[in-house]
């Protein structure tokens, strides 16, 4: 089993989606585990690690990027601007 993290930009109009707590694992074969984040009014900002195969992990980050979720991959050593 594979493991990324991730940098995600929520918009306004999907902070209250359960986009990762819920869809991510139902939708897709991938275990996301939230490791900050920072939510107010106008957006959301999450640091997330997904776990899963390679390619069911590229497959839920092209449908949160489809979505309209700003997302940048990250390195063990990222540490979150909030």
């Amino acid at each position: 089993m594979a493991s990324a993290k991730y940098f995600c930009t929520f918009p306004q109009e999907l902070i209250s989606e359960p986009i990762i707590s819920h869809t991510l694992g139902e939708k897709f074969r991938v275990v996301p585990n939230i490791r900050a984040a920072s939510i107010r009014a106008t957006e959301a900002k999450v640091v997330v690690e997904i776990e899963g195969q390679p390619d069911e992990i590229e497959r839920a980050v092209q449908y949160l990027i489809e979505r309209g979720v700003s997302v940048a991959a990250i390195d063990d050593e990222y540490e979150p601007p909030f």
